[in-house]
């Protein structure tokens, strides 16, 4: 007679939604965005200028015969312009099938993060493209990208 075994690995009985972020730097805010609209980060790339576009788009990229709309978050949440510095970097991106770059100060590093302790933005600080934060330390706050209407900024 053989006996099942009934023991409960309490490591499944409640299943965690964690998800992996890329986070960044913009204007002294970290800043994150799944990893799974990632594509590549690029330093160093040369920038098209094209007329008749927001000043927050900076221009187009070639990317191995590919053109890319990038994008200067700082602009875009409505922060100064900087400098670009040897740390700048472009991080692009493909959300539903739309490929563009975003210019952010700095790249910083992948966390794990469980999607169930991340809370709403306040409405007095609102800002249209994060759409949610988590405490990462005592003095630390990631904020994260709402990739939906960064892909809205394009169009």
């Amino acid at each position: 007679m053989s006996t099942a075994n009934t023991e409960i690995d309490s490591t499944v009985d409640f299943p965690v939604s964690t998800e992996r972020f890329l986070t960044f730097m913009s204007d002294g805010l970290t800043i994150g965005i799944s990893t799974n609209y990632v594509t590549e980060i690029i330093t160093n790339h040369a920038i098209t200028m094209i007329p008749l576009v927001p000043g927050y788009v900076k221009g187009i990229i070639n990317l191995r015969g590919q053109i890319i709309p990038i994008i200067d978050i700082r602009l875009r949440m409505g922060k100064a312009s900087i400098d670009y510095t040897d740390v700048t970097c472009i991080i692009v991106l493909n959300i539903n099938d739309t490929n563009l770059g975003i210019i952010v100060d700095s790249v910083q590093q992948v966390v794990d993060i469980d999607k169930a302790q991340i809370s709403a933005v306040p409405t007095e600080s609102h800002q249209e493209l994060i759409n949610g934060m988590i405490s990462l330390s005592e003095h630390s706050v990631l904020l994260f990208l709402d990739h939906e209407q960064l892909a809205k900024t394009i169009f």
